[in-house]
């Protein structure tokens, strides 16, 4: 018998409907039962959620949106005020810096680690990677190792978190995604959340980088 096949889905996902989150749910789609979600007020969300929720449709997982409307009421970033704001430019500290949602990963993994304990499952994946320790605090590995440390402290059943990507760059991500067969122009990167991607800030140059490296086609539709 074919134990893998029997497999019990014990994790969620914090699914973004940006690249890596998208590639990590088609990469770890045997172990998810559940993908999330958080509308947080950024300028992007209204594009990316309804790709993270098609995406998971399509692989017959269960997707919910949960609210985080308090983020932009009262947090500050470049992220929750307005195309205007989002920087042009390459993906580096420097001109990233005004992005940092004030501790948005700590806050949406505590939220899927409830929610993974409430539904009696074990793990909670995230997809953040290599290229953004040095700009996103929460995306360390240091922290993730914390929280890992706090939501298996904090909960009954031990609540892993899991970030395989944490060392890898967004080439490597991309590179994953082109053996899994994934159609980036199916996700969403840009931070200025307009009609089509721009194609200048920060993570649209990231994105074009990625998928160079990786020797894929890039088929999004940019504004440029």
């Amino acid at each position: 018998m074919n134990t893998d096949s029997k497999k019990k889905k014990d994790a969620v996902i914090i699914v973004s409907g940006g690249m890596d989150s998208i590639t990590m749910l088609y990469d770890k789609k045997d172990e998810i039962a559940l993908g999330i979600s958080f509308n947080y007020g950024s300028n992007h969300n209204n594009r990316e959620i309804p790709l993270a929720e098609m995406h998971c449709r399509r692989l017959g997982i269960e997707h919910i949106t949960i609210s985080l409307e308090f983020m932009h009421k009262y947090f500050k970033s470049s992220l929750l005020e307005g195309a205007d704001a989002i920087p042009e430019g390459n993906y580096n500290e420097e001109n990233m810096k005004s992005t940092v949602v004030p501790f948005r990963n700590g806050i949406m993994l505590s939220i899927a680690a409830g929610m993974a304990e409430s539904r009696k499952l074990k793990k909670v994946f995230i997809a953040n990677h290599a290229g953004d320790h040095t700009i996103y605090p929460d995306c360390r590995p240091e922290f993730i190792k914390a929280m890992n440390d706090a939501t298996r402290l904090g909960t009954w059943e031990g609540i892993e978190i899991s970030a395989p990507y944490t060392r890898i760059s967004k080439a490597d991500i991309a590179r994953i995604g082109r053996r899994l067969g994934i159609d980036y122009s199916e996700t969403w990167s840009c931070y200025k959340g307009g009609e089509k991607q721009c194609g200048k800030c920060g993570t649209c140059m990231e994105r074009k980088e990625a998928l160079r490296e990786a020797g894929i086609e890039d088929t999004t539709e940019y504004e440029d």
